[in-house]
């Protein structure tokens, strides 16, 4: 996998005063289409220890984010900059989305459980168990046309009291679909290693996923969807990841891959960006590992970016697909 240069930042983060940013780098050129060369990365807000799930609120011009191990979600505001808690504590919030009606829908390690909070404020719990027992720690999750959820459950908020609770894991590491109309949830895959950053293709056929225990390194997955799109199947490798590592993902409306990366070394940090055909074909440099991104702003074409301490967006010529 191509790196960036280690020496990007090499006395923390500074906003860049060039154009183009010196941080964002064409590896094919396919990405020149993408890339606003009179945008730089923004750094819009940092103090958190781990900053995960990123959803964008249009209709109030907001985007919320979790920082799990301080128990809170996040809220920016687009308008005025300005930063608060728009809930703490929260269970230990990891990812986030909206529902088709624009409610938000979470995952919670804490409460071993996936959540939607009303139009009213009010949280409903969708889903905590199945079979008769309890769901690991939700991590991320997504939300088909047909209003079905979609979320992966490893046990990585089991092991310890800094991003959920100590606690014994009663299933195995799966894939679900949740059905809001009938209340139930099936397992569509149970032979993903640490199920992580998932996301549909902009058709629906295709749902990528994250393979984030897979040996010797981390894997993205990719499967067709079957069953009159309730099911999967045929999975397969899409990317390895190498040196690197794959977290929170979401796809433009050319079926583009936007992941967030990083692992052990600051040259791996930021986003990688991947043609339909696997290809890597842009790299945004961060300070610090991206665990999740989402496209947001009154057009879909600001990428913001949940990276460890620190919430980034930069503005480019992709758009996200519509509901992600």
């Amino acid at each position: 996998m191509p790196e960036a240069k280690s020496d990007l930042f090499p006395n923390g983060w500074a906003q860049a005063t060039r154009y183009p940013d010196p941080a964002i780098t064409a590896l094919d050129p396919r990405f020149e289409k993408y890339w606003v060369k009179l945008a730089c990365v923004e750094r819009l807000a940092t103090g958190c220890r781990w900053a995960e799930g990123p959803v964008w609120f249009g209709d109030g011009r907001y985007l919320l984010w979790s920082d799990i191990p301080n128990n809170r979600i996040l809220k920016w505001e687009e308008e005025t900059g300005a930063v608060s808690a728009y809930r703490k504590p929260s269970d230990f919030a990891n990812g986030n989305t909206r529902d088709r009606q624009g409610r938000l829908v979470t995952c919670e390690h804490g409460g071993r459980r996936i959540t939607r909070t009303e139009h009213d404020g009010t949280i409903t719990v969708l889903m905590d168990s199945y079979d008769g027992k309890r769901l690991n720690s939700p991590n991320d999750i997504v939300v088909k046309s047909d209003g079905s959820i979609w979320f992966t459950d490893p046990p990585f908020g089991l092991g310890g009291y800094y991003e959920g609770y100590v606690a014994k894991q009663e299933l195995g590491q799966n894939i679900f679909r949740f059905d809001p109309e009938s209340g139930r949830g099936e397992i569509v895959a149970d032979d993903v290693l640490g199920p992580n950053g998932l996301c549909f293709s902009p058709d629906e056929t295709k749902l990528y996923v994250v393979e984030s225990r897979a040996t010797p390194t981390r894997k993205l997955k990719v499967f067709d969807v079957t069953k009159g799109g309730t099911g999967l199947s045929n999975g397969r490798l899409f990317i390895d990841c190498g040196p690197g590592a794959a977290d929170g993902m979401r796809c433009d409306t050319d079926g583009n891959l936007w992941c967030g990366w990083g692992m052990g070394k600051p040259e791996l940090d930021g986003v990688m960006v991947f043609a339909p055909d696997g290809t890597p074909i842009g790299r945004i440099s961060l300070p610090e590992r991206c665990a999740n991104l989402c496209f947001g702003g009154k057009y879909r074409n600001r990428l913001f970016m949940a990276a460890s301490q620190s919430l980034y967006a930069l503005y480019v010529h992709a758009q996200g697909v519509p509901g992600s």
